[in-house]
Protein backbone atom coordinates (compact mmCIF):
# COMPACT_ATOMS: atom_id res chain seq x y z
CA UNK A 1 0.00 0.00 0.00
CA UNK A 2 1.22 3.49 -0.86
CA UNK A 3 0.33 6.73 0.90
CA UNK A 4 1.69 9.94 -0.58
CA UNK A 5 1.07 13.47 0.64
CA UNK A 6 1.21 15.95 -2.25
CA UNK A 7 1.82 19.23 -0.45
CA UNK A 8 1.51 22.63 -2.11
CA UNK A 9 3.36 25.21 -0.04
CA UNK A 10 1.82 28.41 -1.40
CA UNK A 11 -1.64 27.17 -0.38
CA UNK A 12 -0.40 25.18 2.63
CA UNK A 13 -2.57 22.40 1.21
CA UNK A 14 -2.18 18.64 1.29
CA UNK A 15 -3.76 16.37 -1.31
CA UNK A 16 -3.31 12.60 -0.97
CA UNK A 17 -2.64 9.65 -3.24
CA UNK A 18 -3.43 6.22 -1.79
CA UNK A 19 -2.83 3.03 -3.75
CA UNK A 20 -3.36 -0.66 -3.08
CA UNK A 21 -3.26 -3.63 -5.46
CA UNK A 22 -3.72 -1.63 -8.64
CA UNK A 23 -6.41 0.74 -7.35
CA UNK A 24 -5.95 4.32 -6.18
CA UNK A 25 -7.91 7.15 -4.58
CA UNK A 26 -7.17 10.85 -4.60
CA UNK A 27 -8.24 12.95 -1.62
CA UNK A 28 -8.85 16.71 -2.02
CA UNK A 29 -7.10 17.16 -5.40
CA UNK A 30 -5.88 20.52 -6.64
CA UNK A 31 -7.25 22.12 -9.79
CA UNK A 32 -4.53 20.77 -12.10
CA UNK A 33 -5.23 17.03 -12.20
CA UNK A 34 -2.75 15.66 -14.74
CA UNK A 35 -0.08 14.90 -12.08
CA UNK A 36 -2.49 12.55 -10.28
CA UNK A 37 -3.43 10.80 -13.50
CA UNK A 38 0.23 10.43 -14.50
CA UNK A 39 1.12 9.04 -11.10
CA UNK A 40 -1.57 6.37 -11.32
CA UNK A 41 -0.64 5.52 -14.92
CA UNK A 42 3.04 5.19 -14.03
CA UNK A 43 2.08 2.74 -11.28
CA UNK A 44 -0.34 0.83 -13.52
CA UNK A 45 -3.13 1.76 -11.14
CA UNK A 46 -6.71 2.82 -11.81
CA UNK A 47 -8.14 5.79 -9.90
CA UNK A 48 -11.26 4.34 -8.25
CA UNK A 49 -12.53 7.26 -6.17
CA UNK A 50 -12.09 11.03 -5.84
CA UNK A 51 -12.70 11.68 -2.13
CA UNK A 52 -13.65 15.15 -0.92
CA UNK A 53 -13.47 15.95 2.78
CA UNK A 54 -15.78 18.98 2.42
CA UNK A 55 -16.59 21.93 0.20
CA UNK A 56 -13.30 23.78 0.32
CA UNK A 57 -13.22 27.53 0.83
CA UNK A 58 -9.56 28.37 0.30
CA UNK A 59 -9.09 26.67 -3.06
CA UNK A 60 -11.04 25.26 -5.99
CA UNK A 61 -10.75 21.49 -5.94
CA UNK A 62 -9.95 19.45 -9.05
CA UNK A 63 -12.67 16.91 -8.33
CA UNK A 64 -14.76 17.64 -11.45
CA UNK A 65 -11.91 17.46 -13.98
CA UNK A 66 -10.39 14.42 -12.30
CA UNK A 67 -13.70 12.57 -12.32
CA UNK A 68 -14.41 13.54 -15.91
CA UNK A 69 -10.97 12.42 -17.12
CA UNK A 70 -10.82 9.14 -15.20
CA UNK A 71 -14.43 8.07 -14.73
CA UNK A 72 -13.86 7.84 -10.96
CA UNK A 73 -16.91 8.92 -8.94
CA UNK A 74 -16.70 11.94 -6.66
CA UNK A 75 -17.42 10.96 -3.05
CA UNK A 76 -18.71 13.23 -0.29
CA UNK A 77 -19.95 12.35 3.17
CA UNK A 78 -23.44 13.08 4.50
CA UNK A 79 -25.08 16.51 4.08
CA UNK A 80 -23.29 17.38 0.82
CA UNK A 81 -25.60 18.52 -1.98
CA UNK A 82 -23.51 19.65 -4.96
CA UNK A 83 -24.94 20.42 -8.40
CA UNK A 84 -23.20 17.52 -10.16
CA UNK A 85 -23.20 13.74 -10.06
CA UNK A 86 -21.54 12.35 -6.94
CA UNK A 87 -21.71 9.44 -4.54
CA UNK A 88 -23.10 10.29 -1.10
CA UNK A 89 -21.32 8.01 1.37
CA UNK A 90 -23.00 7.08 4.63
CA UNK A 91 -21.40 7.57 8.01
CA UNK A 92 -19.50 4.38 8.83
CA UNK A 93 -19.56 3.11 5.24
CA UNK A 94 -16.56 1.10 4.05
CA UNK A 95 -14.97 1.81 0.67
CA UNK A 96 -12.62 -0.81 -0.76
CA UNK A 97 -9.42 0.23 -2.51
CA UNK A 98 -7.50 -2.82 -3.66
CA UNK A 99 -6.79 -4.79 -0.50
CA UNK A 100 -7.13 -1.72 1.73
CA UNK A 101 -10.32 -0.19 3.12
CA UNK A 102 -11.42 3.35 3.89
CA UNK A 103 -14.07 4.04 6.52
CA UNK A 104 -16.20 7.15 6.17
CA UNK A 105 -16.40 9.21 9.37
CA UNK A 106 -18.87 12.08 9.25
CA UNK A 107 -17.36 14.86 11.40
CA UNK A 108 -19.48 18.02 11.12
CA UNK A 109 -18.18 21.23 12.65
CA UNK A 110 -15.81 22.99 10.29
CA UNK A 111 -18.67 22.57 7.83
CA UNK A 112 -21.75 20.40 8.14
CA UNK A 113 -20.64 18.00 5.40
CA UNK A 114 -17.08 17.67 6.76
CA UNK A 115 -15.93 14.06 6.60
CA UNK A 116 -12.75 12.23 7.58
CA UNK A 117 -11.52 9.05 5.93
CA UNK A 118 -10.00 6.29 8.08
CA UNK A 119 -7.59 4.05 6.16
CA UNK A 120 -6.92 0.44 7.12
CA UNK A 121 -4.13 -1.56 5.50
CA UNK A 122 -4.32 -5.01 3.90
CA UNK A 123 -4.22 -6.67 7.33
CA UNK A 124 -7.15 -4.62 8.59
CA UNK A 125 -5.07 -2.38 10.88
CA UNK A 126 -6.20 1.26 11.06
CA UNK A 127 -3.17 3.28 9.96
CA UNK A 128 -4.18 6.73 8.73
CA UNK A 129 -6.81 9.41 9.27
CA UNK A 130 -7.33 11.83 6.39
CA UNK A 131 -8.86 14.56 8.46
CA UNK A 132 -9.54 17.36 5.98
CA UNK A 133 -10.16 20.59 7.88
CA UNK A 134 -11.64 18.82 10.89
CA UNK A 135 -8.28 18.20 12.59
CA UNK A 136 -4.98 19.88 11.79
CA UNK A 137 -1.59 19.39 13.38
CA UNK A 138 -1.80 21.69 16.39
CA UNK A 139 -5.26 23.00 15.60
CA UNK A 140 -8.74 22.30 14.27
CA UNK A 141 -10.76 23.90 11.49
CA UNK A 142 -12.21 27.34 12.13
CA UNK A 143 -15.99 27.14 12.65
CA UNK A 144 -17.07 30.36 10.96
CA UNK A 145 -16.70 29.58 7.26
CA UNK A 146 -19.90 27.61 6.59
CA UNK A 147 -22.00 30.42 8.05
CA UNK A 148 -20.89 32.59 5.13
CA UNK A 149 -22.76 30.14 2.87
CA UNK A 150 -25.69 29.14 5.13
CA UNK A 151 -27.03 31.94 7.28
CA UNK A 152 -28.77 29.63 9.79
CA UNK A 153 -25.40 28.36 11.00
CA UNK A 154 -23.54 30.31 13.66
CA UNK A 155 -19.90 29.81 14.55
CA UNK A 156 -20.90 28.72 18.06
CA UNK A 157 -23.25 26.05 16.70
CA UNK A 158 -20.57 24.78 14.34
CA UNK A 159 -17.98 24.79 17.11
CA UNK A 160 -20.35 22.70 19.26
CA UNK A 161 -20.72 20.18 16.43
CA UNK A 162 -16.94 20.08 16.03
CA UNK A 163 -16.46 19.40 19.75
CA UNK A 164 -18.76 16.37 19.49
CA UNK A 165 -17.13 15.14 16.29
CA UNK A 166 -13.66 15.28 17.79
CA UNK A 167 -14.67 13.55 21.02
CA UNK A 168 -16.96 10.91 19.54
CA UNK A 169 -15.31 10.09 16.22
CA UNK A 170 -11.62 10.96 16.39
CA UNK A 171 -10.32 10.91 19.97
CA UNK A 172 -11.64 7.34 20.37
CA UNK A 173 -9.21 6.11 17.67
CA UNK A 174 -5.86 4.47 18.41
CA UNK A 175 -2.90 6.68 19.33
CA UNK A 176 -0.59 5.24 16.65
CA UNK A 177 -2.80 6.31 13.76
CA UNK A 178 -1.14 8.94 11.54
CA UNK A 179 -3.13 12.14 11.01
CA UNK A 180 -3.00 13.48 7.45
CA UNK A 181 -4.69 16.95 7.42
CA UNK A 182 -5.71 19.07 4.45
CA UNK A 183 -3.62 22.07 5.56
CA UNK A 184 -0.55 23.17 7.47
CA UNK A 185 0.91 26.40 8.83
CA UNK A 186 0.06 29.41 6.70
CA UNK A 187 -3.49 28.42 5.84
CA UNK A 188 -6.31 30.73 6.87
CA UNK A 189 -8.52 27.71 7.65
CA UNK A 190 -7.12 27.57 11.20
CA UNK A 191 -5.23 29.85 13.58
CA UNK A 192 -2.60 27.76 15.36
CA UNK A 193 -1.34 25.18 12.87
CA UNK A 194 2.02 23.50 13.20
CA UNK A 195 4.65 23.63 10.47
CA UNK A 196 4.55 19.81 10.57
CA UNK A 197 2.15 18.28 8.06
CA UNK A 198 1.58 14.88 9.72
CA UNK A 199 1.67 13.51 13.26
CA UNK A 200 0.42 10.61 15.34
CA UNK A 201 -3.03 11.01 16.80
CA UNK A 202 -1.59 10.17 20.22
CA UNK A 203 0.79 13.11 20.10
CA UNK A 204 -2.03 15.40 19.00
CA UNK A 205 -4.09 14.26 21.97
CA UNK A 206 -1.23 15.41 24.19
CA UNK A 207 -0.30 18.66 22.44
CA UNK A 208 -3.28 20.01 20.47
CA UNK A 209 -5.22 22.49 22.60
CA UNK A 210 -8.52 21.44 21.01
CA UNK A 211 -8.11 17.80 22.07
CA UNK A 212 -7.63 18.38 25.79
CA UNK A 213 -9.49 15.59 27.57
CA UNK A 214 -10.65 17.82 30.43
CA UNK A 215 -12.06 20.59 28.22
CA UNK A 216 -15.77 21.30 28.46
CA UNK A 217 -17.83 22.10 25.38
CA UNK A 218 -18.25 25.70 26.56
CA UNK A 219 -14.49 26.08 27.05
CA UNK A 220 -13.86 24.58 23.61
CA UNK A 221 -16.28 26.98 21.92
CA UNK A 222 -14.75 30.00 23.64
CA UNK A 223 -11.16 29.01 22.91
CA UNK A 224 -11.87 28.09 19.29
CA UNK A 225 -13.73 31.31 18.46
CA UNK A 226 -11.39 33.72 20.26
CA UNK A 227 -9.09 35.58 17.90
CA UNK A 228 -10.97 34.84 14.70
CA UNK A 229 -10.89 37.63 12.15
CA UNK A 230 -13.07 37.74 9.01
CA UNK A 231 -11.94 35.16 6.44
CA UNK A 232 -10.68 36.28 3.03
CA UNK A 233 -13.51 37.51 0.83
CA UNK A 234 -12.86 34.87 -1.84
CA UNK A 235 -13.59 31.96 0.52
CA UNK A 236 -17.38 31.82 0.02
CA UNK A 237 -16.88 32.31 -3.73
CA UNK A 238 -14.60 29.26 -3.86
CA UNK A 239 -17.17 27.26 -1.89
CA UNK A 240 -19.79 28.13 -4.50
CA UNK A 241 -17.50 27.03 -7.33
CA UNK A 242 -16.85 23.74 -5.55
CA UNK A 243 -20.59 23.20 -5.12
CA UNK A 244 -21.90 24.45 -8.46
CA UNK A 245 -19.02 23.66 -10.83
CA UNK A 246 -16.52 25.58 -12.96
CA UNK A 247 -14.71 25.67 -16.29
CA UNK A 248 -12.27 22.87 -17.04
CA UNK A 249 -8.65 23.72 -16.28
CA UNK A 250 -7.94 23.06 -19.96
CA UNK A 251 -10.32 25.87 -20.94
CA UNK A 252 -8.79 28.21 -18.34
CA UNK A 253 -5.26 27.58 -19.63
CA UNK A 254 -6.28 28.03 -23.26
CA UNK A 255 -7.92 31.36 -22.45
CA UNK A 256 -5.07 32.62 -20.27
CA UNK A 257 -2.06 31.57 -22.32
CA UNK A 258 -2.69 33.98 -25.17
CA UNK A 259 0.54 35.79 -26.00
CA UNK A 260 0.01 39.52 -26.59
CA UNK A 261 2.49 41.92 -28.17
CA UNK A 262 3.07 45.15 -26.23
CA UNK A 263 0.67 46.92 -28.60
CA UNK A 264 -2.02 44.24 -28.22
CA UNK A 265 -1.49 44.13 -24.45
CA UNK A 266 -1.88 47.90 -24.18
CA UNK A 267 -5.01 47.83 -26.34
CA UNK A 268 -6.52 45.04 -24.24
CA UNK A 269 -5.82 46.98 -21.05
CA UNK A 270 -7.53 50.07 -22.47
CA UNK A 271 -10.49 48.27 -24.00
CA UNK A 272 -11.41 45.67 -21.37
CA UNK A 273 -10.72 47.24 -17.99
CA UNK A 274 -8.71 44.15 -17.10
CA UNK A 275 -6.42 44.25 -14.08
CA UNK A 276 -2.72 44.21 -14.98
CA UNK A 277 -1.10 41.76 -12.59
CA UNK A 278 2.69 41.57 -12.43
CA UNK A 279 3.84 38.35 -10.76
CA UNK A 280 7.60 38.95 -10.81
CA UNK A 281 9.95 39.27 -7.84
CA UNK A 282 9.28 42.38 -5.75
CA UNK A 283 12.58 44.10 -6.46
CA UNK A 284 12.41 43.34 -10.18
CA UNK A 285 8.98 44.94 -10.19
CA UNK A 286 10.24 47.99 -8.28
CA UNK A 287 12.96 48.60 -10.84
CA UNK A 288 10.61 48.76 -13.84
CA UNK A 289 6.94 47.97 -14.37
CA UNK A 290 4.03 48.73 -16.66
CA UNK A 291 2.26 51.81 -15.23
CA UNK A 292 -0.84 51.00 -13.13
CA UNK A 293 0.02 47.32 -12.83
CA UNK A 294 0.11 45.78 -9.36
CA UNK A 295 2.62 43.30 -8.01
CA UNK A 296 1.81 40.00 -6.28
CA UNK A 297 4.89 37.82 -6.67
CA UNK A 298 4.73 34.13 -7.54
CA UNK A 299 7.49 33.33 -5.07
CA UNK A 300 5.36 34.14 -2.00
CA UNK A 301 1.85 33.22 -0.83
CA UNK A 302 0.63 34.18 -4.25
CA UNK A 303 -2.82 32.62 -4.57
CA UNK A 304 -4.06 33.55 -1.07
CA UNK A 305 -3.03 37.18 -1.53
CA UNK A 306 -4.69 37.33 -4.93
CA UNK A 307 -7.85 36.02 -3.30
CA UNK A 308 -7.62 38.47 -0.44
CA UNK A 309 -6.95 41.57 -2.55
CA UNK A 310 -8.86 41.13 -5.82
CA UNK A 311 -12.51 41.23 -4.74
CA UNK A 312 -14.14 40.06 -7.98
CA UNK A 313 -13.34 36.43 -8.70
CA UNK A 314 -14.48 37.00 -12.30
CA UNK A 315 -12.15 39.96 -12.78
CA UNK A 316 -10.40 39.82 -16.16
CA UNK A 317 -6.64 39.78 -15.69
CA UNK A 318 -3.77 40.66 -18.00
CA UNK A 319 -0.62 38.93 -16.86
CA UNK A 320 2.95 40.24 -16.71
CA UNK A 321 5.49 37.57 -15.80
CA UNK A 322 9.03 36.42 -16.27
CA UNK A 323 9.02 34.65 -19.65
CA UNK A 324 8.40 30.95 -19.10
CA UNK A 325 6.36 31.34 -15.91
CA UNK A 326 3.04 32.30 -17.49
CA UNK A 327 1.48 28.83 -17.28
CA UNK A 328 2.46 28.51 -13.63
CA UNK A 329 0.81 31.85 -12.91
CA UNK A 330 -2.44 31.00 -14.72
CA UNK A 331 -2.57 27.63 -12.98
CA UNK A 332 -2.00 29.10 -9.54
CA UNK A 333 -4.64 31.76 -10.14
CA UNK A 334 -7.11 29.05 -11.10
CA UNK A 335 -6.49 27.24 -7.82
CA UNK A 336 -8.39 30.01 -6.04
CA UNK A 337 -10.98 30.51 -8.76
CA UNK A 338 -9.49 33.37 -10.77
CA UNK A 339 -10.19 31.80 -14.15
CA UNK A 340 -10.33 34.88 -16.35
CA UNK A 341 -6.76 35.64 -17.34
CA UNK A 342 -7.24 36.84 -20.92
CA UNK A 343 -3.62 36.97 -22.02
CA UNK A 344 -0.06 37.81 -21.08
CA UNK A 345 2.61 40.29 -22.17
CA UNK A 346 4.78 38.33 -24.58
CA UNK A 347 8.44 38.87 -23.76
CA UNK A 348 7.59 40.47 -20.43
CA UNK A 349 8.67 43.93 -19.29
CA UNK A 350 11.78 43.87 -21.51
CA UNK A 351 9.54 43.65 -24.59
CA UNK A 352 7.45 46.54 -23.22
CA UNK A 353 10.57 48.69 -22.77
CA UNK A 354 11.96 47.73 -26.18
CA UNK A 355 8.68 48.82 -27.76
CA UNK A 356 9.27 52.31 -26.33
CA UNK A 357 6.36 52.11 -23.90
CA UNK A 358 6.25 54.14 -20.69
CA UNK A 359 7.82 52.53 -17.61
CA UNK A 360 7.21 53.27 -13.94
CA UNK A 361 9.32 52.41 -10.88
CA UNK A 362 9.15 52.40 -7.07
CA UNK A 363 11.94 53.59 -4.80
CA UNK A 364 13.19 50.78 -2.59
CA UNK A 365 15.77 51.40 0.16
CA UNK A 366 17.68 49.28 2.67
CA UNK A 367 17.03 49.24 6.41
CA UNK A 368 20.32 51.10 6.94
CA UNK A 369 19.25 53.84 4.54
CA UNK A 370 15.93 54.12 6.35
CA UNK A 371 17.77 54.43 9.68
CA UNK A 372 19.78 57.34 8.29
CA UNK A 373 16.56 59.07 7.19
CA UNK A 374 14.93 58.60 10.60
CA UNK A 375 18.08 59.89 12.30
CA UNK A 376 17.57 63.18 10.48
CA UNK A 377 13.79 63.21 10.79
CA UNK A 378 12.46 61.16 13.71
CA UNK A 379 8.90 62.00 12.68
CA UNK A 380 9.20 60.53 9.18
CA UNK A 381 6.07 58.34 8.86
CA UNK A 382 6.55 54.57 8.80
CA UNK A 383 3.81 52.13 7.73
CA UNK A 384 4.02 48.55 8.98
CA UNK A 385 1.79 46.47 6.70
CA UNK A 386 2.09 43.20 8.60
CA UNK A 387 -0.90 41.59 10.34
CA UNK A 388 -2.13 43.19 13.54
CA UNK A 389 -0.85 40.22 15.56
CA UNK A 390 2.65 40.60 14.07
CA UNK A 391 2.66 44.32 14.76
CA UNK A 392 1.52 43.87 18.36
CA UNK A 393 4.22 41.28 18.89
CA UNK A 394 7.06 43.66 17.95
CA UNK A 395 7.32 46.86 15.91
CA UNK A 396 9.19 50.13 15.35
CA UNK A 397 7.89 52.45 18.06
CA UNK A 398 6.95 55.22 15.63
CA UNK A 399 5.34 52.94 13.04
CA UNK A 400 1.64 52.88 12.28
CA UNK A 401 0.00 49.54 11.51
CA UNK A 402 -1.73 49.39 8.10
CA UNK A 403 -2.27 45.65 7.42
CA UNK A 404 -2.14 44.67 3.78
CA UNK A 405 -5.39 42.74 4.30
CA UNK A 406 -7.11 46.11 4.82
CA UNK A 407 -5.28 48.08 2.16
CA UNK A 408 -8.42 50.06 1.29
CA UNK A 409 -8.46 51.58 4.77
CA UNK A 410 -4.91 52.86 4.32
CA UNK A 411 -5.95 55.49 1.79
CA UNK A 412 -7.38 57.65 4.56
CA UNK A 413 -4.13 57.34 6.56
CA UNK A 414 -1.82 58.72 3.88
CA UNK A 415 -1.08 62.39 3.37
CA UNK A 416 0.09 62.91 -0.21
CA UNK A 417 2.36 65.75 0.95
CA UNK A 418 4.51 63.39 3.05
CA UNK A 419 6.87 60.54 2.16
CA UNK A 420 6.04 57.23 3.83
CA UNK A 421 8.41 54.31 4.45
CA UNK A 422 6.63 50.97 4.06
CA UNK A 423 7.76 47.63 5.41
CA UNK A 424 6.39 44.17 6.13
CA UNK A 425 8.21 41.11 7.50
CA UNK A 426 10.54 40.43 4.58
CA UNK A 427 9.66 42.68 1.64
CA UNK A 428 6.96 40.67 -0.16
CA UNK A 429 3.82 42.28 1.25
CA UNK A 430 5.22 45.82 1.34
CA UNK A 431 5.72 45.77 -2.44
CA UNK A 432 2.16 44.52 -2.95
CA UNK A 433 0.89 47.34 -0.73
CA UNK A 434 3.02 50.00 -2.39
CA UNK A 435 2.12 48.86 -5.90
CA UNK A 436 -1.61 49.00 -5.14
CA UNK A 437 -1.31 52.47 -3.66
CA UNK A 438 0.84 53.57 -6.61
CA UNK A 439 -1.86 52.43 -9.05
CA UNK A 440 -4.31 54.57 -7.06
CA UNK A 441 -2.20 57.68 -7.45
CA UNK A 442 -0.11 57.59 -4.27
CA UNK A 443 3.45 58.11 -5.50
CA UNK A 444 4.87 59.09 -2.10
CA UNK A 445 5.56 55.60 -0.71
CA UNK A 446 9.07 54.15 -0.37
CA UNK A 447 9.55 50.41 0.04
CA UNK A 448 11.98 49.01 2.64
CA UNK A 449 13.92 45.97 1.38
CA UNK A 450 14.07 42.99 3.68
CA UNK A 451 11.27 44.28 5.91
CA UNK A 452 11.20 43.99 9.68
CA UNK A 453 13.77 41.20 9.63
CA UNK A 454 16.37 43.55 8.14
CA UNK A 455 15.21 46.41 10.37
CA UNK A 456 15.70 44.38 13.53
CA UNK A 457 19.00 42.89 12.41
CA UNK A 458 20.39 46.36 11.76
CA UNK A 459 20.07 47.27 15.44
CA UNK A 460 19.46 50.89 14.48
CA UNK A 461 15.79 51.27 15.39
CA UNK A 462 13.79 51.73 18.57
CA UNK A 463 11.69 48.59 18.67
CA UNK A 464 8.92 47.64 21.13
CA UNK A 465 9.53 44.87 23.64
CA UNK A 466 8.79 41.44 22.21
CA UNK A 467 5.42 39.94 23.13
CA UNK A 468 4.57 36.36 22.22
CA UNK A 469 2.24 36.52 19.18
CA UNK A 470 -1.43 35.86 19.79
CA UNK A 471 -3.42 33.34 17.79
CA UNK A 472 -5.11 36.05 15.76
CA UNK A 473 -5.25 34.95 12.15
Amino acid sequence: MKIEQIYTGCLAQGAYYIESDGEAVIIDPLREVEPYIEKANNNNAKIKYVLETHFHADFVSGHLDLSQKTGAPIVYGPNAQPDFDFYSAKDGEILKVGKATIKVLHTPGHTMESTCYLLSDESGKEVGLFSGDTLFIGDVGRPDLAQKVKSDLTQDKLAAHLFDSLRNKIMTLADDIIVYPAHGAGSACGKNMSKETTDTLGNQKMTNYALRADMTKEEFIKELTTGLVPPPSYFPLNVMMNIHGYDSIDTVLERGLRALSPEAFEAAANETGALMLDVRNAQDFAAAFVPNSINIGLQGSFAPWVGALIPDIKQEILLIAEPGTEEEAVTRLSRVGYDFVIGYLEGGVDAWKNAGKEIDSITSITADEMADILALDADAPVLDVRKKSEYLSEHILTAENAPLDNVNDAMSMIDKDKTYYVHCAGGYRSMIFTSIMRARGFDNLVDVKGGFKAIKESGKFNVSDYVCPTTLL
